[in-house]
C-alpha cells in the first residue's frame, strides 16, 4: 500500500475570493493645474466686474457711486475673513465638506444678488458669493503643491481678474450688472473633476475648534478693512481686537492662529509683502480707469480694452516668473517683486503721458500675481505639514486684506468717497 500523498500546508489555506468585476480601490490622483485654475480664477472676474460699471450699479440701486463701492469692499471683506475660516474647515472636515459648503454659498449668494432691490441685501449676496469663492480658492491652493502649479492658479486668477472689468461692462451692457457679478459661478464647472480626483476624506483632528480665536481674528480683520473709510474708530477697534487676539494666542498657542506660525519669519514677511502688493494692485486697478477717463477722451470700452491688454500681459509675465522662480534664489525673487511693486505706483504718480498708465496696470498685476504664487509657496513651505491649511488661510487673509484696502483707497482718491 503506497503512502498517502503529502499535501503542502499552504494549499489548505482558503484563498480570498476576489470577483473579476469588483473595482480596485482607487487612489486619489493629482488634480491637473488647469482644473484648479478654473476652480479658483472665476472669483477674480466677479471681484473685478464692478470696476467699469459702478455708476450704473449706483443708479440702479438709487445711491451715489462712492456708496456703491461698498459692494466691492464687502466682497473683499468676506474673501478676507472667509479664507481662514474655510482653511480651518478644510483642516478639520476635509476637502469634500469645504467644496460642498463653498458651492452652496456661491449659488445662494448669486441668487440673492440677482433679486436684491436694496444695497444691504445686495451686500449680503456679495458676501455669500465671496465666502464661497474663498473656499474654492483655498481648496485650489491646498492642492497646488508646487510653485509652477501655484503659478498656473494665480496667473489664471490674474487673467480672469484682468478680463473682469471689460467682461463686467460687456455683460452689464447686454443684460444687467447683476448678471455680470454672477460670473464667479463658472467655477462650479470644475467641481466634478476636482472631486473625482482629489482626496475628499476628512483628516484626523484631535484638537477642539478655537471659536474665540476665530471670532477675534474676524473682528480684527473687519476693523482693518474699515480703516480707509472710518480711520479713527476703525483704528481704535483694530488695536483693541488685535490686543485681545494677541492675549488669546499667548494663552492658547495652538489655537486658530498658531503662535509658532507667527514666530516663523518667512511666513510673516511673505504674508506682509503679499498684503502690500495686493493693496497697491487693487488701488491701481480701480484708479487707472478713472484717471484715463479724466486725462483722455477715450470711451469706456476703449479704456476697458486697453486695461485688459495690459493686465493680460502682466498675468502672462507673472506665470513666467513663477515658473522660473524654482531656479532663482529667494532674495532675487523678492527683489524683483519689490522693485516692480514700487515702480507701479510711482509711474502712476509721476507719468506725464496718460497712456503710460496702462503700463502701471501691467506692472501691478505682474507683481501681485507673481507674488501670490511664489510667496504663498514660501509661506506654506515654512509651516509644519499639519499647519499648512492654516498657513494658506492666514496668508490668503493678508492678500485679501489688500483687496479690501485697495478699492476703498481708490474711492477716496477718485470718487471723493
Amino acid at each position: 500500500m503506497s503512502a498517502p500523498a503529502q499535501i503542502h500546508p499552504a494549499r489548505l489555506r482558503p484563498r480570498p475570493h476576489t470577483p473579476r468585476t469588483s473595482p480596485r480601490p482607487s487612489t486619489p490622483r493629482q488634480v491637473p493645474a488647469l482644473w484648479l485654475a478654473l476652480l479658483a480664477a472665476p472669483v477674480a472676474a466677479s471681484a473685478n466686474g464692478p470696476v467699469l460699471i459702478l455708476p450704473g450699479m449706483a443708479d440702479s440701486l438709487g445711491i451715489r457711486t462712492a456708496t456703491a463701492t461698498w459692494l466691492v469692499t464687502v466682497f473683499a471683506w468676506a474673501m478676507a475673513v472667509g479664507t481662514p475660516l474655510m482653511a480651518a474647515l478644510l483642516r478639520r472636515r476635509g476637502l469634500g465638506a469645504t467644496l460642498k459648503l463653498s458651492a452652496a454659498l456661491l449659488v445662494t449668494g448669486t441668487a440673492v444678488l440677482a433679486a436684491a432691490p436694496w444695497l444691504p441685501l445686495a451686500m449680503a449676496g456679495r458676501a455669500a458669493q465671496a465666502a464661497g469663492g474663498a473656499g474654492l480658492v483655498t481648496a485650489a491652493m491646498s492642492l497646488a503643491g508646487s510653485v509652477r502649479r501655484m503659478g498656473v492658479i494665480t496667473a489664471g486668477f490674474g487673467t480672469l481678474g484682468a478680463v473682469g472689468p471689460l467682461l463686467g461692462s460687456t455683460i452689464a451692457g447686454a443684460a444687467s450688472w447683476r448678471v455680470s457679478l454672477a460670473v464667479g459661478a463658472v467655477a462650479l464647472l470644475a467641481l466634478p473633476a476636482v472631486m473625482r480626483r482629489a482626496d475628499l476624506a476628512a483628516p484626523p483632528s484631535g484638537t477642539p475648534f478655537d471659536g474665540r480665536g476665530a471670532a477675534l481674528l474676524v473682528l480684527t480683520a473687519t476693523s482693518l478693512v474699515l480703516i480707509p473709510r472710518y480711520p479713527l474708530p476703525a483704528v481704535a477697534a483694530a488695536l483693541a481686537t488685535g490686543a485681545l487676539l494677541a492675549l488669546h494666542i499667548r494663552s492658547n498657542p495652538t489655537g486658530f492662529v498658531p503662535a509658532s506660525l507667527l514666530r516663523t519669519r518667512v511666513f510673516v514677511l511673505s504674508a506682509a509683502l503679499a498684503c502690500t502688493l495686493a493693496t497697491s494692485y487693487f488701488t491701481l486697478l480701480f484708479t487707472v480707469p478713472q484717471l484715463l477717463g479724466d486725462r483722455t477722451d477715450w470711451s469706456a470700452s476703449t479704456i476697458g480694452t486697453g486695461q485688459l491688454a495690459a493686465l493680460l500681459t502682466g498675468s502672462a509675465l507673472s506665470m513666467a516668473l513663477a515658473a522660473a522662480s524654482a531656479r532663482m534664489s529667494r532674495p532675487r525673487v523678492v527683489t524683483i517683486l519689490l522693485g516692480v511693486g514700487a515702480l507701479a505706483p510711482l509711474t502712476a504718480l509721476l507719468s506725464p503721458w496718460a497712456p503710460l498708465l496702462l503700463l502701471v496696470a501691467t506692472l501691478a498685476v505682474f507683481a501681485t500675481s507673481a507674488g501670490q504664487a511664489t510667496l504663498a509657496v514660501y509661506a506654506t513651505g515654512a509651516a509644519p505639514a499639519a499647519q499648512r491649511p492654516t498657513a494658506i488661510g492666514l496668508f490668503s487673509l493678508c492678500y485679501q486684506l489688500g483687496g479690501a484696502f485697495g478699492p476703498a483707497i481708490a474711492a477716496a482718491i477718485t470718487l471723493g468717497g
